[in-house]
């Protein structure tokens, strides 16, 4: 028998539907992603933490889940919102299906939602607090649950998905990339691996003669979660290791340094969430279609009269897609060219990086 679950959202809405995953409650950002493939990978991003996820595509877990496409070592979403859930999937690296999956990391999921309107009610309103419950509750306890949380500004998430200790992974390799870890994705790390670079995790807050002691030579800050302004360690770090290596951002990572050089971090009405963002390279006029995840974007306006320039743009709304030094050689982007989901259009953004790091 297929027992009842409740998701509700800040304004007041209570919406029934189908249990699966593990019997619990748990509260979060309700977000959308229109990706029609890629749940493990998006469950997985760290990026996802302090979310209760969203998919528009109806059907999920039809190729059930694989450790090969974890992102990270497990689901980081707080939840997960679909349509329907296939309880028969198929696929020759399947290992489980899709509600043992959430339920192994103690993660509910609601089916049998009204997807397409919530997502309409997400765009129009803009992104609300929730809570999904899978376990028995009443309507009004779960409503005070969902207001009473925190707003995601003021959690710091990043501490909850970096690394704790250094991770050197690639020693066979000469070249030594250190990752500033706010919540680094494994795709991002197998991309400088696969290009014969080593690889140094380090958490986030790590001061610059620790990470100077690994002998660098270059800096990935990472993709993350939650709002830029709280990751005041990396903020403080980057333009010192700027005057002396080559750094790179990715998603966060570009908020992160905008934010080191005097700029400001806006948080977006519904933001980018998907594996169909068309982005325009300013300098080439080239076109890329990208995956995305993030709530916060870089302010346009408050570069102005920075030492930065934008060199990519979002072709649906405008927003900042890249950035880069007038100097310093420093560059980000916004999207997720490691494809953890998503096309592999960008997948030469790591050439270029390692080429700007060889070149240096």
């Amino acid at each position: 028998m297929v027992k009842e679950a409740k998701l509700a959202l800040e304004d007041g809405t209570i919406l029934t539907g189908e249990s699966f995953g593990y019997e619990t409650i748990k509260t979060g950002e309700v977000v959308f992603a229109t990706g029609m493939t890629g749940y493990v990978e998006s469950l997985t991003d760290p990026s996802y933490k302090g979310q209760i996820l969203m998919t528009t595509y109806p059907l999920q877990g039809n190729y059930g889940t694989s450790t090969e496409w974890y992102q990270s070592e497990g689901i980081k979403a707080e939840g997960f919102i679909v349509r329907e859930e296939c309880i028969h999937p198929s696929h020759g690296l399947s290992e489980k299906g899709l509600s043992d999956f959430l339920s192994e990391f103690k993660i509910p999921g609601i089916g049998g939602i009204d997807t397409r309107a919530l997502t309409i009610k997400i765009r129009e309103r803009g992104t609300m607090k929730g809570a999904l419950a899978t376990t028995e509750v009443s309507d009004n306890e779960l409503l005070e649950m969902t207001v009473s949380q925190k707003d995601i500004t003021q959690m710091d998430l990043v501490d909850k998905v970096c690394v704790k200790e250094p991770k050197i992974l690639g020693e066979e390799f000469s070249e030594r990339v250190v990752i500033v870890d706010c919540g680094i994705k494994n795709n991002s790390i197998n991309a400088l691996l696969n290009r014969k670079v080593g690889v140094t995790v380090l958490p986030y807050h790590t001061h610059l003669k620790e990470i100077l002691d690994h002998d660098p030579d270059a800096v990935l800050i990472s993709s993350g979660p939650g709002d830029p302004t709280r990751v005041k360690e990396t903020i403080n770090v980057i333009p010192k290791l700027a005057e002396r290596l080559p750094v790179f951002g990715i998603c966060l990572g570009q908020q992160l340094i905008s934010l080191a050089f005097g700029a400001k971090i806006y948080k977006m009405k519904f933001g980018h969430r998907g594996i169909n963002q068309p982005v325009k390279d300013l300098k080439t006029g080239k076109v890329t279609i990208t995956s995305q995840n993030h709530g916060f974007s870089v302010d346009p306006d408050s570069i102005i009269d920075k030492p930065i320039n934008v060199t990519q743009i979002n072709l649906n709304d405008g927003t900042v897609e890249g950035i880069e030094h007038e100097e310093l050689p420093v560059s980000s982007v916004q999207y997720h060219p490691e494809a953890g989901p998503g096309p592999h259009d960008t997948e030469f953004t790591f050439d270029m990086f390692v080429k700007s790091m060889r070149d240096y």
